[in-house]
């Protein structure tokens, strides 16, 4: 998912540098391989035409990240889609491959760290589609707000903390204190 609204940060978050390279680059090179398609979800495919990928426009604009999920799940053509922010530059690999090998005992695998869930870090089905359309044409945007309708696999910290003892992976790039503080400058 890119090209949200980077208030915080004052730019496009994903071009954003991160160890010399587009913050964005970083987190696709993170996916490579991991699936078959990459897609991105923007408003602005312009911006993104460089990385020669499929993009994907907000089927509900302005709605949020949960906006942003809808279309990556109603756009993918596989029965499950990884959905990671372009603002999360220390995604573990080895943690997302034991998440996909999960996808098909529920409806939902996501991440639970510190007694939340990480739904920018999470793998939705199809079956997820109905539910989250619902949530938007409410205007309820809150990402976990259908969550009590579908069937969600919770990756505990117990199992995180094979691949990522910190937690790491959870952590994005909002404003550039958090740049800084990630030791890039």
């Amino acid at each position: 998912m890119a090209g949200g609204q980077s208030s915080r940060m004052g730019q496009d978050k994903s071009f954003v540098l991160f160890d010399g390279r587009p913050m964005i680059e970083v987190v696709i090179e993170a996916v490579a391989g991991l699936g078959d398609e990459i897609l991105v979800t923007t408003n602005k495919p312009d911006e993104y035409a460089h990385l020669n990928l499929p993009m994907v426009g907000d089927l509900y604009p302005d709605h949020g990240s949960l906006g942003g999920i809808f279309t990556a799940v109603h756009a993918a053509t596989h029965p499950h889609t990884l959905v990671v922010a372009c603002d999360m530059p220390w995604l573990n690999r080895p943690l997302l491959a034991y998440m996909i090998g999960l996808r098909e005992t529920a409806d939902i695998v996501v991440p639970r760290w510190e007694k939340f869930p990480e739904p920018l870090h999470a793998i939705y089905s199809k079956v997820c589609l109905d539910p989250i359309e619902q949530k938007l044409k409410a205007q309820q945007l809150k990402i976990t707000g259908f969550f009590g309708q579908v069937d969600v696999r919770f990756v505990e910290r117990a199992e995180i903390e094979q691949f990522d003892r910190n937690g790491r992976s959870f952590a994005n790039i909002n404003s550039p204190e958090d740049l800084e503080e990630a030791g890039n400058r």
